[in-house]
């Protein structure tokens, strides 16, 4: 069983621009129920069918499958909730690990996030300057979420 130890926090201003290329995600999803969300993802030219368990802290099960692009755009234009998920990645090697700094784009606009995944819970790592408050626990921040609860939407909530 394939298990995605992540941890997530606020980026602070965009000097991870410098590191990295940016490359366009869209995405959205079949389901978001927290014991089950199926996302589908567009990367470039390459599409995606992924399976998520329900967080247990930074933990949780997931399975992706390679699915043909044509479906990946059908279902997202067709089955997947709107609004989508729409967003910059930067992929940034940073000490053992990669950071993936997702600037949003749409009703999330101004949001940037940045995430590490982990082989262990209680693994150690480098965090960069740009690297601010966490928010690994923090629903708000979560991708389905952000479908129903844009980050525009938030206007008097502390970030």
């Amino acid at each position: 069983m394939a298990k995605e130890i992540e941890r997530k926090f606020l980026v602070k201003g965009d000097s991870y621009k410098r590191l990295a290329t940016a490359i366009l995600f869209r995405q959205g999803y079949l389901s978001r129920q927290k014991e089950r969300v199926v996302r589908v993802r567009v990367v470039g030219d390459k599409g995606y069918l992924t399976i998520k368990g329900e967080n247990r802290g930074a933990e949780r099960d997931e399975f992706e499958y390679a699915i043909p692009i044509a479906d990946a755009h059908q279902l997202l234009d067709q089955l997947c909730e709107h609004p989508l998920i729409e967003k910059y990645r930067y992929t940034i090697p940073w000490g053992k690990h990669i950071w993936e700094v997702d600037e949003f784009l749409g009703e999330n606009l101004g949001l940037v996030l940045a995430e590490i995944e982990l082989k262990a819970v209680e693994e150690q790592f480098d965090k960069p300057d740009w690297i601010g408050q966490e928010v690994t626990g923090d629903p708000r921040y979560y991708n389905t979420n952000l479908t129903q609860h844009p980050f525009s939407q938030w206007k008097d909530e502390v970030i």
